[in-house]
């Protein structure tokens, strides 16, 4: 199969707003690929590699530009080949040899296949395909339910690979039920605004701390133990405290899902990526374990004693959870319908040092892989409002558009503005297409990639929390900020000051980059 049918197809998928219709287009053209096209193909509409992340930037994309041809003809295989050679380079030169790889491919391709693949590699391709409509473009491929196809999905935690088992034949489908050391996709939560909402959905609730710490899956079968991450990384060598900590469990199989720790001597989380120096690390394990201790911290139990316990409700699988687990290894939990007790706490979760709170109806089945209906998040979200430094042309869908904003505090003591960090997340296409146009009437200066502004605009930014970082004079830099609005209100002498956001950094989780 040529690269160019998945591309025409891509295009047909986002031009058709009807979903029967995307479903249609998507089943037609698995029925035309191969055994081995069809994970490519499945994988390709989903907006991603068959290979996951292989380290592809901006920079290197540009780097391997290279002239299109005038006529389809390199094949989806050709492809794929080329990115498994590009996920296998490491080391000195790497950057050169991946610019060679990819321009090799770009100078067989159109300029539409050009444009596929870019965005497609930097993960800017939003083309509708979303993976239940890629599930029952599965099942009507196959001729299989679509209760089958969405629970091997599940189970799996890999739709081109339930793909390929579902078109080779309704047999391949056995193989995904739960099993010990085959992960499974994390559950994944709403976001709530408040405790008071979350119990108006729910009536009765569990309420359980929300730790921002790595998030595990940890199997065991007699003596043999295995750690998984979020991603489904194995990383058993790099927790042997968590290993040690399920083997002392009186349990023969279990699998649990939790969050790995690291804690200060006064019981303070210690910041998320002060952890993940240690938890990220394989070698040095036992010099770094005194330093830096993990500490596992169950919350749910997927699996016990050769019964899957993962279509039961969540009260059911936590009371499990709490016969097996000792204290110190289990969330705190708290159920109630009151809203005063529930923003008690919340309250407590914060003042500990804590992201905030989860909710989760006890009646809630374990939806692996999905942001389920039937838990929530709720999250103390801080905001500043900060001055516009410059942007960057976006790329993909936002190609023309001035898209990723440089965010700078009044910076009182030395004049001028500090930078804080970058963000392209929360605009619509109406914000992107106004900030443009505004942007554009205060530039300065620019560069191939970056517009640079007078600093008059002035956005509402939400945002996590603050970590240091060396890459800004500041020293700060804002977590998971986006833009909440743009404050057209105010004048840019009426932006936060750079004193206020170290105060604010005093009080807020301070995270090392």
């Amino acid at each position: 199969m040529l690269l160019h049918s998945v591309v025409r197809a891509s295009k047909d998928v986002t031009s058709t707003p009807r979903r029967s219709a995307k479903i249609e287009l998507i089943s037609k053209l698995l029925k035309q690929a191969n055994a081995d096209e069809v994970e490519i193909v499945t994988a390709y509409l989903s907006g991603a590699t068959r290979q996951g992340r292989i380290g592809i930037g901006y920079a290197t994309l540009r780097g391997a530009a290279a002239p299109a041809v005038s006529s389809p003809g390199i094949t989806l295989a050709e492809v794929d080949r080329a990115l498994d050679q590009l996920a296998e380079v490491q080391g000195r030169g790497s950057e050169q040899r991946k610019r060679e790889l990819l321009q090799s491919v770009f100078a067989r391709t159109t300029d539409e296949e050009q444009e596929f693949l870019v965005r497609l590699l930097i993960g800017e391709l939003r083309q509708g395909a979303l993976e239940g409509i890629m599930l029952e473009a599965i099942a009507k491929a196959a001729g299989v339910g679509i209760g089958r196809i969405r629970r091997a999905a599940m189970m799996a935690g890999d739709v081109a690979a339930v793909a390929k088992a579902a078109l080779g034949g309704q047999d391949g489908l056995d193989q995904f039920d739960i099993q010990l050391f085959r992960p499974v996709k994390p559950m994944l939560a709403q976001t709530s605004e408040d405790a008071a909402a979350a119990l108006e959905e729910f009536g009765e609730a569990a309420l359980e701390y929300k730790f921002d710490g790595a998030r595990v899956q940890a199997h065991r079968s007699g003596d043999e133990v295995r750690i998984y991450t979020r991603a489904l990384n194995d990383v058993t060598a790099a927790a042997p405290e968590v290993v040690e900590a399920v083997l002392a469990l009186p349990a023969r199989d279990v699998i649990l899902d939790g969050e790995v720790m690291s804690f200060t001597r006064e019981g303070r989380p210690q910041p998320f990526q002060v952890m993940m120096r240690r938890f990220g690390r394989k070698l040095d394990v036992n010099r770094m374990r005194p330093e830096l201790p993990l500490t596992a911290i169950w919350f749910d139990a997927l699996y016990l004693n050769g019964a899957s316990l993962i279509d039961e409700p969540q009260a059911r699988r936590f009371a499990a959870l709490a016969e097996l687990s000792p204290e110190e290894n289990l969330i705190p939990h708290l159920v109630t319908a009151d809203a005063e007790r529930a923003e008690e706490f919340l309250r407590s979760s914060l003042d500990r040092g804590h992201e905030g709170m989860m909710a989760k109806a006890r009646n809630s089945l374990y939806d692996a892989g999905a942001r389920g209906q039937g838990w929530r998040k709720i999250k103390k979200v801080h905001t500043l409002d900060l001055a516009i430094l410059a942007a960057e042309w976006g790329h993909g869908r936002r190609h023309g558009w001035l898209s990723n904003l440089h965010l700078g505090a009044r910076d009182v003591e030395h004049g001028g503005f500090a930078m804080l960090g970058k963000t392209f997340k929360g605009m619509t296409d109406e914000m992107l297409a106004w900030q443009t146009a505004e942007l554009l009437k205060l530039e300065v200066s620019r560069d191939a990639y970056t517009v640079y502004v007078q600093p008059k605009l002035v956005a509402e930014i939400a945002f996590g929390d603050i970590q240091i970082s060396p890459r800004y004079p500041s020293g700060l830099a804002l977590r998971f900020a986006r833009v909440k609005r743009y404050r057209t209100d105010k004048t840019a002498v009426q932006a936060d000051t750079l004193e206020a956001v170290q105060k604010l950094a005093a009080i807020t989780p301070l995270q090392n980059e």
